[in-house]
């Protein structure tokens, strides 16, 4: 007969083996202590950062931009016989409205928002056929994108992108295990919806909008799993698409020569461009300071839209312009760490999307006014003037509160110890 010797074990050992027992959790990590305690209390820290960094910058993205757009439209509304304060106070209202939408909606849980999908992308689209087809649809600019019922005006573009954005989240959650089949990943998001919108759009000639939607959607293929060469083919057939849509128009013909410049003896279609670049060049380092901006007396057209960047170049300097652009990168960063630390395909999705959109837009519109890009007639976000643009961007905002609200309460619900009592193991008989 063989005798082994049983091992001592330390009187702690055996009482942290009698409590893992009587937990019933299996030996090993514990919920706090350690390393891993420290990374859960990371975790839940930086949610609690970028909700209030998108919270944050959101506010003040907005409120600069009321700033912004009574600087630059107060001269042209007075040359008009309008009180100066007009288009400012609008975009006020908006911005105002815009930030309690974005309040209410982040105490929404993201489960029922995403409900919301049908409703929005049915929406859009009926509002798009209303400006296309219908006496309603009203004509600014060389694009008819806009619905003018007595003095109320509404842009129904601006929030077919929010819409088709959640849509796109929506419907590849919800086909989430069929995404191997690619007919399943682009019905119905690429056909008939996404097809149908953007049709809708390009009918109002709106080639700025039809370029962000292709953006939304290009990034809700990539992110469902589309194959590169699929998704290389559609951009490249986006580009066709824009193309013949540029082709199409003299106007932007001349604005495409005018950035090659071929077509700048006259001075026509580069005045836009030029103008913004002269104002950009007066700001010098700190600017001329808030109201002072000299080229927004008519000679930038379009101040207080499309290029309202200049103005505040000028206005605020490059060190106005620098503070300007790190507040869109925090955005985007906050963003980008929502989806990534999200554990459902609907938030990294929804996330990605609108980060094409706000911060794809952005750089579009920057490309325009610093002229490496064409004019192409897209809004900053957040500071162009615009209520549509502004109502919709807060909405989106609104969605990003709400998963990122969702991602803090997790997290520190993840790192609370339980107070409950161990169950007391049960005496053998």
């Amino acid at each position: 007969m063989v005798v082994t010797k049983e091992r001592k074990q330390p009187q702690g050992a055996k009482a942290e083996t009698g409590k893992t027992a009587a937990s019933g959790k299996k030996p090993g990590l514990r919920p706090q202590g350690g390393i891993f305690s420290g990374v859960e209390k990371a975790s839940a820290r930086l949610a609690s950062t970028d909700y209030w960094l998108v919270l944050v910058t959101s506010i003040f993205l907005s409120v600069f931009g009321v700033i912004m757009v009574q600087s630059s439209a107060s001269v042209e509304a007075i040359a008009a016989g309008r009180n100066g304060f007009t288009v400012a106070l609008s975009q006020a209202m908006f911005a105002g409205v815009g930030i309690v939408c974005m309040l209410v909606m982040q105490f929404i849980h993201p489960s029922k928002l995403k409900r919301l999908a049908w409703i929005a992308v049915g929406a859009a689209m009926a509002l798009l056929f209303l400006v296309a087809f219908t006496p309603l649809g009203h004509e600014v600019l060389g694009n008819r994108n806009w619905i003018k019922i007595g003095g109320f005006g509404l842009q129904p573009s601006e929030f077919a992108k929010l819409a088709l954005a959640v849509f796109s989240a929506f419907m590849l959650e919800k086909k989430q295990h069929l995404l191997g089949d690619m007919k399943h990943l682009m019905i119905p998001i690429l056909a008939p919806v996404g097809a149908i919108i953007l049709l809708l759009v390009v009918l109002g000639k709106d080639v700025g909008t039809a370029l962000v939607l292709i953006m939304i959607l290009a990034t809700a293929m990539f992110l469902g799993g589309l194959r590169m060469k699929w998704l290389l083919g559609l951009g490249a057939a986006g580009f066709a698409l824009l193309t013949v849509l540029v082709m199409a128009s003299a106007n932007r013909r001349g604005r495409i020569k005018a950035w090659l410049g071929i077509d700048c003896g006259s001075g026509d279609q580069c005045y836009q461009s030029n103008m913004g670049m002269h104002a950009f060049a007066s700001g010098g380092w700190f600017g001329v300071g808030p109201g002072q901006s000299r080229m927004k007396w008519s000679y930038v057209p379009e101040a207080q839209n499309d290029f309202i960047f200049s103005i505040l170049g000028e206005e605020f300097g490059f060190i106005g312009v620098i503070f300007v652009l790190a507040l869109f990168a925090i955005l985007a960063l906050a963003m980008y760490r929502i989806a990534m630390r999200a554990t459902d395909l609907y938030t990294r999705v929804l996330m990605g999307c609108l980060m094409s959109w706000i911060i794809g837009q952005t750089f579009v519109n920057l490309g325009t006014v610093s002229g490496v890009l064409p004019v192409i007639g897209v809004p900053l976000p957040f500071i162009s003037s615009g209520g549509s643009a502004m109502l919709a961007v807060m909405l989106a905002m609104g969605f990003v509160l709400s998963s990122a609200r969702q991602q803090k309460q997790d997290q520190v619900v993840s790192v609370v110890p339980s107070t409950k009592p161990a169950a007391k193991p049960k005496p053998k008989r």
